[in-house]
């Protein structure tokens, strides 16, 4: 790929996160006044497009926000990591998507999330963003978006022979909210993704599984790939993650960090993974890279600004390998 940087193309959702810090979080009927207020662009859209960007990759983000000025904030947001908003659409009739999350004295929290404009993501969107999924060499989704616009993604990008990384998890549902996913609820398409990316809750859910252990996560991902996936990447937080494929099952132990906030992880893991992927590297390569970025995502406060760079990635797993 010389001569040029790789291409990524991230859909996922985006939101803006209102983070409210209080004494303690209201029960019904009580109002708390808080005492302090931020506010900034979040989702795994915008979190993995930037992670994506911040390892040297030109990033496209299809995504959807509101008519509002959460929509002009999060299109600033991107901006300033240089990543490509000319598909971020704007959905007239609703508000950009917000994350609102209470956080008490003690460091617990409490959060509500208004899909807002990310329900109105469609297939036409995809359409319309054809020639860049066709340019690129990793089209990353995630799949808490309807699932019409996730399976045209998919479909798009093997149309095109790009390589899809994708993250299965439960599509945007209504206010009251369905029951948990299972296999029936799962689109047969999402098994065409060259790479999936769950965690072991949510593979678990896909498969009807139980249990939560390194040997669990193996059949699980076995049962992955037999429905039809390239690979399966199944992380689990603190034990690390698994690579199963046709060939073998790996597991890569957690990089060993100071832990501040686990918030981001999952996002910098698959931006990262993306990124690398996308100049060429093997899976397991690549998973060892992207460990790396989950684990930096965790020794920082919040989602966005927690993304790290490239060069801070390099050298967690330069230090690892010198221990």
């Amino acid at each position: 790929m010389s001569g040029r940087n790789p291409k990524v193309v991230v859909v996922g959702a985006a939101y803006v996160d209102m983070a409210i810090r209080c004494g303690q979080i209201p029960s019904p009927g009580q109002s708390i006044t808080g005492s302090e207020l931020s506010y900034a662009g979040t989702g795994p859209g915008i979190n993995q497009a930037v992670e994506a960007a911040l390892c040297g990759c030109d990033v496209h983000l299809i995504a959807k926000v509101g008519a509002d000025p959460f929509g002009k904030m999060v299109i600033a947001a991107l901006a300033q990591f240089k990543v490509n908003t000319d598909f971020v659409g704007t959905a007239q009739a609703k508000n950009t998507g917000v994350v609102v999350t209470l956080v008490d004295a003690k460091g617990e929290n409490a959060s509500l999330t208004y899909p807002g404009a990310n329900s109105a993501l469609s297939p036409q969107d995809i359409d319309d963003a054809d020639q860049i999924i066709a340019e690129a060499d990793v089209c990353l989704i995630h799949a808490r978006l309807p699932k019409e616009a996730v399976i045209k993604a998919i479909l798009c990008a093997k149309l095109h022979t790009r390589k899809v990384i994708l993250d299965p998890a439960g599509g945007i549902r209504p206010p009251d909210g369905d029951k948990p996913q299972t296999e029936h609820s799962v689109p047969s398409e999402y098994f065409s993704s060259d790479v999936l990316i769950p965690n072991l809750y949510e593979a678990a859910l896909i498969t009807e599984h139980s249990g939560g252990n390194i040997r669990t996560a193996k059949l699980i991902g076995s049962d992955l790939v037999a429905r039809g996936a390239g690979a399966a990447v199944i992380t689990m937080g603190k034990r690390g993650c698994l690579v199963v494929d046709r060939d073998s099952a790996d597991h890569f132990p957690a990089f060993v960090i100071d832990l501040v906030d686990h918030t981001g992880t999952g996002d910098a893991f698959a931006g990262a993974l993306a990124a690398s992927l996308a100049v060429g590297d093997d899976l397991r390569k690549a998973v060892k890279f992207a460990s790396a970025a989950g684990a930096l995502a965790c020794t920082k406060f919040g989602s966005l600004e927690a993304m790290p760079p490239k060069a801070e990635i390099i050298e967690l797993m330069q230090k690892q390998e010198a221990e």
